[in-house]
């Protein structure tokens, strides 16, 4: 199969993934760095990181996910939520109050330093910032005995990303890809790889991702890096090349999550971009294809984490489960059309009987193939020590 490939509309409203830093605030910040400001050390010791769990005598639990990332019906319900309260008793007040990983972060980092209730029991963290949360301690393990489905039906690519060996405390909500989205009439050829990008024909006419975490790993990898085990100098590497292509005029503009647009209205024939994105985009126009470029595209997660001191642990874990079995990952696929972390729901929405999910089932960018998947990367998160440097760099490269 080739990989550009052209999809079909999902039947609910795109969620554009937030997944971009906003280069400040004390996301960006280690343990350490906290503590040199002023604030108290960040880390938490492991015997500080749970508490008397309720669950059992207290059928609720408290969940916090973005928009739109979710199941939903005509009536305003959330079916595969409301089953799960049917089958189990366990009421969830499902709450979709995060914007943006950094602004969640400082959000719930006075709460979690202090070793507070943070009110909620389970919340969705997108990989980058997800290490961090793992490295300051501010996250709980998981109870594997309560997840047996999990363990059965977890897709083994997404089981094992180096902020989390394991997935101890970590369990993915959904996936995607950075690769590469571009409009094939307008340029008049395929795009094949990253460095396709640099073509002189496309000067001024592509975009990049703002984000330092989002934009480094592809072009790493379009220079050969290992981007799980990626070196300082891979990294300026990577970031020298941009500051040429920047100071020649090469790159149009950088990014959040508004390149769609760019990309839609023209004014960018190719640009960085989001698997789950390109559904939206090529079904609105079929000119635009997204590519895993042949040097290799960014497989990333959003994972399902159970924060410190959450009262309903027990609960939460359960809820976790449930999402993994593969009749249940299957409605969830049909409605946000990313990656679906269950590899086994594919045959359940091709044997669904419904025309929709069984075209769904052969999407490669919701059930990718073996031929995309030996293409895909997990990178390793920036380290609180790194981070001011690069940071740096990549802020005076894009302006941000």
């Amino acid at each position: 199969m080739s990989s550009s490939t052209t999809l079909t509309r999902r039947p609910t409203d795109s969620r554009t993934l937030h997944r971009r830093s906003l280069l400040g605030g004390a996301a960006l910040l280690g343990a350490g760095t906290l503590a040199g400001c002023g604030i108290p050390s960040a880390y938490v010791a492991e015997d500080r990181r749970s508490a008397p769990d309720r669950s059992e005598r207290d059928k609720r639990l408290n969940f916090s996910n973005w928009t739109q990332y979710i199941d939903t019906d005509d009536q305003g319900g959330r079916p595969t939520l409301d089953a799960f309260t049917e089958k189990t008793g366990i009421a969830v007040t499902y709450t979709e109050d995060i914007n943006d990983n950094d602004e969640f972060f400082g959000k719930i980092s006075p709460v979690l330093t202090q070793g507070a209730d943070p009110g909620r029991d389970l919340m969705v963290i997108s990989d980058w910032m997800a290490g961090r949360y793992v490295s300051l301690g501010w996250v709980q393990a998981m109870d594997r005995d309560n997840l047996p489905n999990v363990t059965a039906n977890l897709d083994p690519q997404l089981a094992n990303p180096v902020f989390d060996p394991g997935r101890r405390r970590s369990v993915p909500w959904q996936s995607g890809i950075t690769g590469i989205a571009y409009n094939r009439k307008a340029l008049g050829r395929e795009l094949q790889s990253t460095a396709d990008l640099w073509a002189p024909d496309l000067k001024g006419r592509i975009t990049l991702f703002a984000g330092l975490d989002e934009a480094l790993g592809l072009l790493m990898l379009s220079q050969g890096a290992d981007i799980a085990r990626f070196s300082d100098d891979d990294a300026h590497r990577a970031m020298d090349l941009v500051q040429k292509m920047v100071d020649t005029g090469h790159v149009r503009r950088f990014t959040g999550n508004d390149y769609t647009g760019d990309l839609a209205s023209g004014a960018a024939v190719a640009c960085q971009a989001y698997s789950g994105d390109a559904v939206q985009l090529t079904a609105e126009n079929p000119d635009i294809a997204f590519v895993v470029p042949e040097e290799g595209g960014e497989l990333w997660a959003e994972s399902l984490m159970i924060p410190n001191r959450a009262v309903h642990k027990r609960n939460a874990e359960l809820l976790v489960d449930y999402y993994y079995q593969p009749e249940v990952a299957a409605e969830l696929a049909a409605a946000v059309q990313y990656i679906c972390p269950v590899p086994a729901a594919r045959e359940v929405l091709a044997d669904s009987g419904d025309k929709d999910k069984a075209e769904l089932a052969e999407n490669p960018l919701v059930f990718p193939t073996a031929e995309m998947r030996a293409r895909l990367h997990g990178m390793r998160d920036v380290t609180s020590a790194e981070r001011p440097e690069l940071h740096k760099v990549w802020g005076r490269i894009t302006g941000v």
